[in-house]
């Protein structure tokens, strides 16, 4: 039986830079760096307490830019979305979609890392 996601693993060929963007620019805590393998590589834990984990890690088969960001994107909700979006703005975060909604969720708005990958904030309507 699935139980549900666990995590979400952001492979790059760079993990530690891109580690340090999102926890730089998007504001996001890096909890722990960890070696992955016999290489050297590194992964690094971004964790929320409660519910999936974020990793970044370190992969043999990435390389350059991620030429199709918007292919898998992973969503960090927020409680004041405008604020949110205004700081990481201010912080050079390339924005990919202002905020627009979505009826019945709530608020989004889309941003490209680093790497080329997206990722967005949300602000869920109030249930």
């Amino acid at each position: 039986m699935i139980k549900g996601i666990e995590a979400v693993l952001l492979s790059s060929e760079n993990a530690a830079t891109l580690a340090k963007f999102y926890e730089e620019k998007v504001g996001l805590k890096v909890n722990e760096e960890m070696e992955i393998g016999e290489k050297g590589e590194k992964g690094y834990d971004i964790s929320f307490g409660s519910g999936a984990g974020l990793y970044i890690m370190d992969h043999s088969d990435i390389k350059g830019e991620n030429k199709q960001g918007a292919r898998v994107m992973f969503n960090l909700e927020v409680d004041d979305i405008e604020k949110e979006v205004e700081r990481i703005k201010k912080a050079g975060v390339k924005v990919k979609q202002d905020i627009y909604h979505v009826e019945g969720y709530g608020l989004i708005a889309t941003f490209e890392d680093i790497d080329g990958n997206y990722f967005q904030f949300v602000q869920v309507r109030a249930s």
